[in-house]
């Protein structure tokens, strides 16, 4: 199975995903309520103090779980899966699909803690967007992501209002989407065999990566 396009993509991402996904604990309903450029910020600022303290950055297995939590308020894992599978989710069986999301996300997780330690020194910059009112449950927030030695990074996050909190569904580097990246692998796997060994190669994989990250 081929990951190696998405991972690529992924060393880049690490810098924009942990903009959402610092500062697990819950937010208060003022927070909940924030526009979706103002929820990137806060959270923009709170990373420096989290996932760089020691017991996370010599600990992967606590960082992992730590990314793990956090994801689960900030990402709509429900339609990043659908959209991913695209039509192979429509003909999944219930526990297919679980197994697929349990995988899919902790593919995710691991994948950004790890690559996470290589992009130590970044900012963040918005560019003009438009603010989108509360009454929209669809909004789009532009940056560029600035890292020593190299050129800005334009990156759009795609949003949506779930209840009353704003969740990530993709992310856009230059143009390029984390769930065409990866859906198009995935479309190769689940045409050369079935969605049952796709789910067991993704198993396999985190399985092995995280063995490997524990050990070193």
């Amino acid at each position: 199975m081929n990951f190696a396009k998405p991972y690529s993509c992924v060393k880049l991402w690490i810098s924009v995903w942990f903009l959402l996904f610092v500062g697990g604990a819950p937010l208060s309903k003022a927070e909940t309520l924030m526009t979706p450029q103002h929820v990137i910020q806060q959270t923009a600022d709170e990373l420096q103090t989290t996932l760089r303290k020691p017991e996370y950055i010599h600990d992967f297995k606590k960082a992992t779980a730590l990314v793990d939590e956090i994801l689960s308020t900030r990402v709509d894992f429900d339609r990043v899966s659908l959209l991913v599978l695209g039509k192979n989710w429509k003909t999944a069986n219930a526990e297919q699909r679980e197994r697929f999301k349990k995988e899919f996300r902790f593919l995710l997780v691991r994948t950004f803690t790890t690559a996470f330690t290589e992009y130590a020194n970044w900012k963040i910059r918005f560019l003009p967007t438009p603010m989108q009112p509360l009454s929209d449950t669809n909004a789009v927030v532009r940056t560029e992501i600035i890292q020593p030695g190299a050129q800005p990074s334009r990156v759009d996050y795609r949003m949506i209002l779930t209840g009353d909190m704003w969740k990530v569904y993709d992310i856009q580097i230059d143009g390029l989407s984390l769930l065409q990246n990866y859906r198009t692998s995935f479309m190769g796997e689940v045409a050369n065999g079935n969605l049952d060994q796709l789910i067991a190669h993704l198993a396999q994989r985190n399985a092995n990566a995280m063995n490997a990250s524990i050990e070193r």
